[in-house]
């Protein structure tokens, strides 16, 4: 009778011990990849607040700081409300289009706490995805840093975000996308984020014009220690940007991190030895700007290469995208505030050509050769330059329309010279980012 007993609660046990397994099978959630996507969700929406506002906010005059972080936040409001409304449903439905997600899903209709995407619950993804939408026009901020209205940047960023992060989104990322389906490579966002973003940027800096100030007297960033924080910031939270695009808590995210780190570390160096060489001295600045192009190049092919690729690919990014913008304000003399288009939409460009050209079979999206299914270097090459191109050209015909429509609406994008003399902080909020 004692040893039936043992044989039964033997059984009992191993039958209890079962249970967890048998929970993940009826409702398809892996704890460890919650666990870690919900950490990257934060991570990611610390990148734009405080991040991206401190990196900003210390680059600009005094008179503009407060002006600055108040787009960033009211960027990651306003989006966070579109995301909700049909900014999902656009992006990530589930219709047959290739070019956008329809309408079914509108105020997440039909999500609940048991819904699931993958195998982590189908609300973190909202969140995640979320984040990134936020970030993305948040990062176009500083092509028109200390000169537009505010009224315009509010109703911009609705139009653009619908008109143009959506749809690039669904291209890119849906499964049903178009260029899902050709096998595009862009594993964190270099075309649906920096391409999209610096293109915009570029359009925007030139549609507005330069600064009153611009090349005619020194315009010194207000505030460095505040812009090397908000770098380091960002150089954290890209772990989860870049890491947490494995959607699980496995070896491609954490070769995503490391190879990540890696192009961060060595675009910082990069532009430092430039500045070291061509100026006798290294500067925060240019290490903090050299660390984000590292990072920018890097985020679409965080995926598809090692460690050493990474190095590499932070090394290009450095040297192109430090070149980029002084020649973009010394020779075009585009006053792209902030730099966002050499180094953001440089960086995006570069990081998707070199994708294709250092990826590794082992660490690939795709199985086999990590090329998409049937592709060979050069057939990758083109499907990445033909992502890149209609990106870039989609961005800047819809941005030139909108920038059109947006100042017909408000009477105009561009605040008055004595407003734009007296700072924005004042008269658009009335308020100071300093009281001393």
């Amino acid at each position: 009778m004692l040893t039936i007993k043992h044989k039964l609660l033997t059984v009992a046990a191993a039958v209890l011990s079962l249970a967890p397994a048998f929970a993940l099978a009826q409702d398809e959630i892996s704890g460890a990849n919650t666990a870690w996507i919900l950490t990257a969700t934060a991570l990611v929406l610390f990148m734009t607040v405080p991040g991206l506002s401190l990196f900003y906010g210390g680059l600009v005059r005094s008179k503009n700081v407060l002006s600055i972080l108040m787009q960033c936040f009211s960027i990651a409001a306003v989006v966070s409300i579109l995301w909700l409304v049909y900014g999902y449903s656009v992006a990530f439905g589930p219709g047959d289009s290739g070019w956008w997600g329809g309408l079914s899903k509108v105020f997440l209709s039909g999500i609940t706490t048991d819904s699931v995407w993958g195998d982590i619950p189908e609300p973190l993804f909202v969140a995640f995805q979320m984040t990134f939408a936020i970030i993305t026009p948040a990062l176009i901020v500083g092509a028109f840093a200390e000169r537009m209205k505010f009224s315009s940047i509010m109703l911009f960023v609705v139009l653009w975000t619908t008109l143009v992060y959506l749809p690039v989104c669904h291209w890119i990322w849906n499964s049903n996308g178009w260029l899902f389906q050709m096998g595009f490579i862009d594993f964190a966002g270099g075309a649906v984020v920096h391409v999209t973003a610096g293109v915009a940027a570029l359009v925007m800096a030139i549609m507005l014009g330069k600064r009153r100030e611009f090349q005619v007297s020194p315009m010194i960033p207000h505030n460095l220690t505040m812009t090397l924080t908000g770098a380091g910031m960002l150089w954290v939270g890209w772990y989860g940007f870049n890491g947490g695009s494995a959607l699980g808590a496995n070896g491609n995210a954490s070769m995503a991190l490391l190879v990540t780190h890696m192009s961060a570390a060595a675009g910082a160096l990069t532009w430092m030895t430039i500045e070291w060489v061509r100026h006798g001295k290294p500067s925060g600045l240019g290490a903090a700007t050299g660390l984000i192009a590292g990072l920018a190049t890097i985020t679409p092919a965080a995926g598809s290469v090692g460690p050493a690729g990474g190095m590499l690919i932070g090394v290009v990014g450095g040297f192109v995208c430090f070149f980029a913008t002084h020649y973009l304000k010394n020779k075009l003399k585009i006053d792209d505030s902030l730099d966002v288009f050499p180094v953001h939409g440089v960086g995006g460009m570069l990081g998707l050509l070199m994708a294709a050209v250092f990826i590794s079979g082992d660490l690939g999206v795709f199985s086999g050769n990590g090329y998409a299914e049937g592709m060979t270097l050069g057939s990758q090459l083109g499907v990445q330059l033909i992502g890149l191109l209609a990106t870039a050209l989609y961005t800047l015909v819809v941005t030139v329309i909108l920038m059109k429509v947006v100042g017909a609406i408000t009477s105009g994008n561009r605040v008055s010279t004595e407003d734009e003399m007296t700072g924005l902080d004042i008269t658009d909020h009335n308020e100071k980012g300093y009281s001393m």
